[in-house]
């Protein structure tokens, strides 16, 4: 039986990474960190605090999602009284034979991706800081998955603003926004943070002072 090193990493090759441009770099010699000949972006091996800064992010807007979600995001005051809906409220207010398709949407965008991706990057912060060294490329497409999802994070707030601005034909209706839209927009805020603040990198780190062994 024995037993091989797996490859190693570019940081424990001395090479950094820029987040910018994606040229592969060594620090002058003497230097443990530098900044991108291209660019001029300050590189470093990982990002400071990672799992600190985005634990502190992720449980935020974990926090911030239960009164997002209780809160009434919009507030409709007509001839016959004001009315005040939660997210969910306006998911059902918006199902009949043809607004079922918004109404998905609206479940989708503002009650199931947000929450998916605080349980997405609870798992990879775990899974990176236990050492686990499996699925690697499937955790690493889940992070760029969350990424790419998270430049729409701000759609629903937008819509919900913009319809507020939008229909104000006093004193027959007025919309205004709720105070759970600020809870939600927190939500999305903190998120994308959490996104930014974590590494990709320390991913495949733990890969890297692992052995595999062959029978």
């Amino acid at each position: 039986m024995s037993a091989a090193p797996t490859a190693m990493t570019a940081m424990q090759q001395g090479l950094q990474s820029c987040e910018g441009c994606g040229l592969l770099s060594r620090p002058a010699p003497g230097e443990n960190e530098g900044r991108c000949p291209r660019c001029d972006e300050e590189l470093t091996f990982r990002k400071p605090a990672s799992f600190q800064r985005t634990w502190a992010y992720l449980i935020a807007a974990a926090i911030c999602y239960v009164p997002a979600n209780l809160l009434p995001v919009l507030t409709t005051t007509t001839a016959a009284g004001a009315e005040s809906d939660t997210i969910m409220q306006g998911v059902v207010l918006l199902w009949s034979p043809t607004g079922w398709p918004l109404s998905l949407i609206v479940l989708v965008a503002s009650i199931m991706i947000p929450s998916a991706k605080i349980l997405a990057l609870a798992y990879l912060l775990i899974t990176s800081q236990r050492g686990s060294a499996e699925n690697n490329e499937q955790r690493v497409r889940l992070y760029r998955m969350i990424e790419f999802i998270g430049r729409w994070s701000m759609v629903d707030v937008f819509v919900d603003t913009f319809t507020a601005a939008l229909i104000q034909l006093q004193p027959l209706m007025s919309v205004e926004p709720g105070p759970g839209l600020v809870f939600f927009a927190a939500v999305v805020v903190f998120t994308m943070l959490a996104v930014e603040s974590f590494d990709p990198r320390l991913i495949w780190d733990s890969a890297s002072t692992k052995e595999v062994t062959y029978a």
